[in-house]
Formats: C-alpha cells, sequence, structure tokens
C-alpha cells in the first residue's frame, strides 16, 4: 500500500478547496459607488432610490463609473485560466459560411451571405448566370463593425431601394436611398427615425414612422408618439408629410404604415402598447377616399395579410386567442362582416404567403408544423419535416412557384430548403459546413407543473452517455413576456456549453405565446408572478431529476428575460450559482419613464396607474428587493451602453444594489460593452468576446478550475 506524505495530503487538501471555492480565489475590491439621497412617494408608500444619478448617460460621473466597473470586471475575468481557449473554440466553431434564402427582385436575385467571422453578413447580388457581386457590404460602415444594416426595401419593379442602418446597436436609424442599377446614392440620408418600416409607393417615395426626435439624451429620454409620414423623392426630409399621428385624437405610440403589393390600398396600424391594435384603411386609387377604421379594439391583434382587388385576408386574434384568419370586403371591412377563412383550433397560428399560397404554421409544443391552403381556401397538404424543430419561412413573391424555408433545432444548425408550391417536393438548398455533430447531441422534451399545477414544457438538450449524477454544469434559460415564443434554435454559444458536458434547458413559460393569447396574459401585469414560479419549478425539475444542482445550476435571460433572472436571483438566491441577466428591465417603478419604455404597460403595468399595481411591483423589482446580508449568487450582468430600448441605467443601478448588500463571496459584477446596444446588429467580434466571458464565468464559479472536458 503506498501512503502519501503529509505534504502531499495538504497539498491535495488546498487544491480541493481551491477547486471546491475557486470564487473565493480571485479577492474584488468593489469600487465605492455614491449614493445620493432621493425619495419618491407612491401611494403614500415612500420609496428611496439612491442611485438614481446613474439615469443621466450624459454625466461624467456615470462614465467614471462605467470605467471603474469595466476594468474590474475585466480584470476578474482576465484570470479565468481558460477564457482564451473559449474564445479561440467560439471562433473556430463560428468560422463557416451562413448564406440566407435567395429573394428575387427586379432583373436581380438578392442573398445575404456571411464568410464566417465577418462582423456584418454582405448583402450580394446576381443576374441570372452571371457573376454574384456585392451589393451592399455593412463591413465598410465602419472600422469597428458597429454600425449594422437594418432592412431593406426595393420597389416593386427592383430599380429603386431604401436600407436602413443603426450605430452602436441603437433603435434610432437612418434611411440611405439607391439606384439600384447604378448603386449610387440619390438623395440625402433621412435620419432620427425610430421603429419603422419602409413602404414604396410605386417609384415616387414611401412611407415611414418615427418619433420627434428628444431634447434630451438621444438614448433616454422617453419617446411617446409615433407618427406615420410620407418621404417624395427628390425633397428634403423637413418637407414629409404627416399622414398619421398629427391630430390629439390619432396620437399612439406606435404608428405603422404598408401599401399592398397591388398599391391600391395603405394600411395603418395603431397600438398604445406591445399588445393589441386598430387598423385602418385608405383606397389610395380613389381620390379624396376616407381612411375606414377596421378594427376598434385594442385588445386584439390583426394585421392584413394579402388582397385579392377588394379582399382582405386578416390575421387576427380577435375572439379567436389562437389566432385565425378571415376574410372581408375592403370597402366594408369591419369586424360584422368578417367570414372565416382558416379558423381557430387548439395550436396558435402564424401565416406567411408566397407562390400564390397560404402557409399555416402552427406552434404545437414549441415545435413547427405547417399546412397549405390556397386563396379559396382548400387545404392543399401538410407539409412533412424528418425531425422536430423550428421551421421559418414559406413566404415569397405569388407568381413564383419555388419558395425556401429554414430548419433548425437545439442541436441542429440552420438549413435551407427549396420548396416546389404545385408538386409540394422540398430539396435542401444550404447546410452549414461546421465543426459540430448533431448526432452526438440529443433534445427532450419534458413537462413539469409550476406552483399552481400548470403544465410547463422545457427542452432539455445534453451530449449522448451523460450521467445525470446531479452534477453536470447546466444553464436553463427564459423569457415570459410580450406574447413572445420560444422556439428551438441552434446557436454557437449554446454548441460551446454542450461540448463541455453541459446541459442547455428551454422552459416555455407563460408570458410567452407558446399557447396563444391565454398563455401570454397569464404572465402579465399581476399575474406577473406566475412566470417567476414557472422559471423557479423548471429549476426544481432539473435538480429533482438529477440533471444538475444548485451548485451547477445558470439561470440565463436577456431584456424581459433579465427581468426573469433579476426577480429568481432576489426571490430564490440559493436556486443557481450563477445568474446572468442580459439588458434586463430590472427597474420596475420607473422602467416607464425611458425611451418606449411605457409602451410595455400591457405586460407589466405602471407604478403610478394604481396603488395595487404599484405594490405588485414593489413586491418582485429586482432593484427593489436586494436585501442586507443576504448571499447571492455569482452574477455577472451585461449590458449595452447604448441601449436605448432598456437603458443600461437598471443594470447600472441593480449591479451597485448588490455589490453594496451582498455578503457572501461570490463575485457581483457588471460588463458594460461600450458602442453597442440591446442586441441588434452587434458585431460577430463583439459576440464572442461576450461568449466567451460568460460561459468562463459560468463554469469557473461553479469550481472548474479547467474546462470539464478538456
Amino acid at each position: 500500500m503506498k501512503y502519501w506524505s503529509m505534504d502531499k495530503i495538504i497539498s491535495f487538501i488546498l487544491s480541493f478547496l481551491m477547486f471546491s471555492s475557486c470564487s473565493n480565489e480571485i479577492k474584488i475590491d468593489y469600487p465605492t459607488t455614491n449614493k445620493i439621497e432621493v425619495i419618491d412617494t407612491y401611494f403614500d408608500t415612500e420609496v428611496k432610490d439612491p442611485y438614481r444619478w446613474m439615469e443621466d448617460d450624459q454625466s461624467e460621473k456615470v462614465k467614471g463609473w462605467i470605467g471603474k466597473q469595466n476594468q474590474l470586471t475585466f480584470s476578474y475575468l482576465d484570470k479565468i485560466p481558460y477564457r482564451e481557449t473559449l474564445r479561440k473554440r467560439l471562433e473556430e466553431l463560428w468560422n463557416y459560411e451562413k448564406i440566407g434564402s435567395p429573394f428575387k427582385e427586379g432583373e436581380h436575385t438578392y442573398f445575404y451571405k456571411n464568410d464566417g467571422l465577418q462582423n456584418q453578413s454582405i448583402l450580394y447580388r446576381k443576374r441570372g448566370d452571371d457573376q454574384e457581386e456585392i451589393f451592399i457590404n455593412p463591413n465598410n460602415f465602419s472600422e469597428d463593425g458597429t454600425i449594422s444594416l437594418g432592412g431593406v426595401t426595393f420597389t416593386k419593379d427592383g430599380s429603386l431601394l431604401a436600407y436602413s442602418i443603426s450605430e452602436g446597436g441603437s433603435d434610432w436609424k437612418k434611411i440611405i436611398i439607391l439606384d439600384a442599377n447604378t448603386k449610387n446614392r440619390i438623395e440625402d440620408t433621412l435620419v432620427n427615425i425610430k421603429f419603422s418600416g419602409i413602404s414604396w409607393n410605386g417609384n415616387k417615395g414611401f412611407y415611414y414612422s418615427s418619433y420627434e426626435k428628444p431634447k434630451k439624451s438621444f438614448l433616454s429620454s422617453k419617446t411617446d408618439t409615433h407618427k406615420l409620414y410620407y418621404h417624395q423623392l427628390g425633397t428634403p426630409q423637413k418637407s414629409d408629410k404627416i399622414i398619421f399621428g398629427n391630430r390629439k385624437d390619432e396620437q399612439f405610440r406606435y404608428v405603422r404604415g404598408k401599401i399592398t403589393k397591388d398599391e391600391n390600398y395603405l394600411i395603418i396600424s395603431v397600438s398604445k402598447t406591445t399588445s393589441g391594435n386598430n387598423l385602418f384603411i385608405k383606397n389610395l386609387k380613389e381620390k379624396n377616399s376616407k381612411l375606414l377604421q377596421i378594427t376598434t379594439n385594442f385588445e386584439s391583434d390583426s394585421y392584413i395579410i394579402d388582397n385579392v382587388d377588394n379582399k382582405l385576408y386578416i390575421s387576427t386574434n380577435l375572439d379567436s386567442p389562437n389566432k385565425k384568419v378571415i376574410t372581408v370586403d375592403a370597402r366594408t371591412p369591419q369586424s360584422n362582416n368578417w367570414k372565416d377563412f382558416i379558423k381557430e383550433t387548439n395550436n396558435v397560428l402564424r401565416i406567411s404567403k408566397g407562390g400564390g399560397y397560404f402557409f399555416a404554421q402552427y406552434f404545437i409544443d414549441a415545435n413547427s408544423k405547417i399546412m397549405q391552403y390556397d386563396y379559396d381556401g382548400n387545404f392543399i397538404r401538410d407539409i412533412k419535416f424528418e425531425a422536430k424543430g423550428n421551421v421559418s419561412g414559406f413566404g415569397g413573391k405569388k407568381d413564383q412557384k419555388e419558395i425556401y424555408y429554414n430548419f433548425t433545432n437545439y442541436t441542429t444548425p440552420r438549413s435551407s430548403f427549396r420548396y416546389n408550391v404545385e408538386s409540394g417536393m422540398s430539396e435542401l438548398y444550404w447546410s452549414p459546413n461546421i465543426d459540430f455533430d448533431s448526432e452526438e447531441y440529443i433534445s427532450e422534451q419534458k413537462f413539469y407543473s409550476s406552483k399552481d399545477g400548470t403544465k410547463i414544457p422545457i427542452t432539455i438538450t445534453y451530449k449522448k452517455g451523460i450521467r445525470l449524477n446531479g452534477e453536470n454544469p447546466t444553464i436553463l434559460y427564459g423569457y415570459g413576456g410580450f406574447n413572445i415564443s420560444i422556439k428551438p434554435s441552434f446557436g454557437i454559444k449554446n454548441a460551446i456549453w454542450l461540448e463541455q458536458g453541459g446541459i442547455y434547458a428551454v422552459a416555455n413559460i407563460r408570458g410567452g405565446g407558446e399557447y396563444g393569447k391565454e398563455w401570454h396574459n397569464a404572465g402579465t401585469r399581476m399575474k406577473k408572478q406566475n412566470v417567476f414560479d414557472d422559471f423557479i419549478a423548471a429549476g426544481e425539475f432539473l435538480i429533482k431529476n438529477k440533471y444538475t444542482s444548485s451548485n451547477y445550476l445558470a439561470i440565463s435571460g436577456r431584456s424581459n428575460g433579465g427581468l426573469l433572472v433579476g426577480a429568481i436571483m432576489t426571490q430564490r438566491p440559493d436556486l443557481m450559482q450563477v445568474a446572468l441577466p442580459a439588458v434586463g428591465v430590472l427597474d420596475m417603478l420607473r422602467y416607464h419613464k425611458f425611451t418606449v419604455g411605457a409602451g410595455w404597460a400591457y405586460d407589466y403595468g405602471t407604478s403610478d396607474e394604481n396603488k395595487d399595481i404599484f405594490e405588485y411591483l414593489k413586491k418582485y423589482s429586482p432593484v427593489h428587493n436586494v436585501r442586507a446580508n443576504t448571499h447571492y449568487p455569482a452574477t455577472l450582468i451585461l449590458t449595452g451602453d447604448h441601449d436605448d430600448r432598456v437603458v443600461p441605467a437598471h443594470s447600472f443601478k441593480f449591479a451597485a444594489h448588490l455589490q453594496d448588500k451582498h455578503s457572501g463571496n461570490h463575485p457581483v459584477l457588471i460588463r458594460i460593452e461600450t458602442n453597442a446596444g440591446h442586441g441588434g446588429g452587434t458585431p460577430i467580434s463583439k459576440i464572442i468576446q461576450q461568449s466567451a466571458d460568460a460561459i468562463s464565468f459560468t463554469l469557473f464559479n461553479m469550481g472548474f478550475e479547467t474546462l470539464p472536458l478538456n
């Protein structure tokens, strides 16, 4: 029998202790964050807000605080031994050619392509059998890739186009107009445009939407009244005509305008919040025609899919929470004249059109089913797929006989397929050449019971052969809001996690749109706690079934999902080891004071609405529920200094409260990406580094001194 020396025994014990509590290995000296007394009174209740000064994004004090926090965070991350290894592997895996589905405009076929690690995808085009050429290369917009290409819209004949660009990830856009044949700009750039589509009226001009330019901060000032404008080519932007939104009775938070494909009608959609709209229609071919109102109920969502002459096809959830398609005459479009075209089912409907057909896309337990119909409402066929997952696409022009769709799931990278609308045959158009073997992994869908007994689906993805011993590093992801469905999709960041033996779990909790409007409403306003209960139950399910344990569980979410993470870690700090709230809505008493935050009131309610809502919000608001002398999980808050959707002050305040009150040894850090916004248009180089930082932070604080599968 071999005996160890005392020195060896001591060395082993020290190594074990370092491994099991490696978050203590790096001493953290948090910078002091000033407190300035600010007290608000809500319905006779005083609420302190000592970090109110952080809301001023123009302040030098705030910029200084950002600098100190980033210095602290990156000095911590720099000490994680495998951070650079993960970044390089992410880069290797990301480096494959990505090609989007082609679309025809005029004489050219256009498509997006990224050679692998280009910060932004390039728009190419080709005519017939000619060699492809670069049409728009957003990588030339800026050296660091932080100016991105937004929507690109062509005239009906394909001779002109207008496209939007975003700087630093901002929701504020610029619109540039090109001659498609020469690729030359044809007039001055339009500026200060936000939450807008582009809809051409022939070749004469186009409709777009925007708010008044803020008088104070461009990034955080409240933007409340949206207006629909018409820009006529050859005229300056200052002379653009306001089509809707100038009168008091036309003032809404969101206004969108769109021309029908035959250019006979202008459709206007108006909304007070992110849920519910009213629809209007105007006949552009009749002189002095009136604007007719189609819907009058802000409790439902409706939009025009298409028209054939005077016959409108409308998708709606009015009295149909899972949505249906109706038809109506444009001359008498009110809801009492509607006729069912595709009836509501037990599954949520999303509709697309292409090749002279409609495609009813159903989302069944977080997986896709597609049914094809003609314009008379006749059922043509079910479209079969070889595996369960998320199918998107099935859109195109009416005269196309071949259209395209994409398929992906948690283990399968996106591939594109060409579909013949007459024969119903599909063939592979493009698949990625990626260094990841999907066959080594499995996704399984389970159902668990939430606190009130509601059955919630959860999809769990992991490497085949993994032992369910409660010691697997696991990321639990959720969103739970705004009627948004979380659909299966492949991500490089998640692939790296799976490669290291990690488990990736997605809970389709209430507040989302997975099971229609009722599922959404069950997670809104004074039912919001249902969302948090669903997510807590997901974590408990994973632990109970030995997928993981609290020591190896991380929770992750973005935006409204950032709120989810913040609420869970303040309600149940014992549930997880790591928390990753990204660009989160974290100050629930003041979220509606910034940019378009007031539009989220359908989901949340506001603190000045009534006493009951105020008290409910305060009870779960992450910023207001950080408790002194509490051990919080290792936390890496992520935000961008140019986020003008969920302003970074949310994250700043939350970080300051955590650093001030947290009594445990786990690090509570904030990573503030510079010249970046809410996430859209972020260059690949930044995404790779953010992903490497989040994964390495997570594993390191689960006790891994080396990569699990090294």
